[in-house]
């Protein structure tokens, strides 16, 4: 799957995942320049779990974004449909509790968390609509959604220099440092698709959320939307 514009079949996105699994983490690093650090952590402040809580981090992929809340005493539940992604997670921390599972048909009882957290991986899901109400059905009454995914800069100028690094440097980039570059080109492509962040929090509220809000990271090049479900 090389294309943001083909259907989004679960099969392909979960292969294209399995063949850069092993040095996912390291290149998206790199592809960044740093900032998935500064993401990473932007997204656990907006998370704020507290011990005890229970979390459900979607797309987690090798389980970096879940490690701090375990850390911390929180119940954390990394899931992917990418077993190539668990796999390697597991290698790393066999005390996670990774869990496959396809974010349009979560497999988990309702109302069965605090909080459901998914970092750059709402983008890559056939029906982000269907997601969206999945996440909502397993969360509590009150609880919290936090969405981190790619987004349009603010700054038009600055704008034009990130969509040309996206369509120019950043293949050139993964050919380098990763072991499916042609996965980065469909990376790329996806981004420049994906709806702006206003058009993003009105298909979240219309998902049934509430108090949809967001909040511009590196200048809107990563946008962390931020929902509750209604009482």
């Amino acid at each position: 799957m090389t294309r943001a514009s083909l259907d989004k079949d679960p099969r392909d996105v979960a292969a294209m995942f399995d063949d850069v699994a092993e040095r996912y983490d390291v290149t998206n690093d790199v592809l960044s320049l740093g900032q998935d650090r500064l993401w990473r952590r932007a997204v656990r402040q907006a998370v704020d779990a507290q011990p005890g809580e229970r979390v459900l981090d979607i797309a987690a992929g090798t389980g970096t974004s879940s490690e701090p809340f375990a850390d911390r005493g929180v119940h954390v539940v990394p899931a992917d449909f990418s077993l190539g992604m668990l796999r390697v997670g597991k290698k790393r921390r066999d005390d996670l509790g990774f869990t496959a599972a396809d974010a349009m048909k979560l497999p988990f009882a309702d109302e069965s968390f605090d909080v459901v957290t998914m970092s750059f991986g709402l983008r890559n899901v056939a029906d982000m609509d269907a997601a969206l109400r999945e996440f909502a059905r397993v969360t509590r009454p009150g609880g919290r959604l936090v969405v981190c995914e790619f987004s349009q800069p603010v700054n038009r100028p600055f704008r034009k220099v990130y969509v040309e690094y996206l369509m120019e440097a950043l293949p050139r980039v993964a050919r380098r440092v990763s072991s499916n570059p042609e996965s980065y080109v469909y990376l790329a492509e996806s981004i420049q698709a994906w709806p702006d962040q206003r058009a993003l929090a009105s298909r979240v509220a219309e998902a049934g959320w509430g108090e949809v809000a967001w909040r511009n990271l590196s200048g809107g090049i990563v946008a962390l939307h931020r929902a509750a479900k209604p009482a």
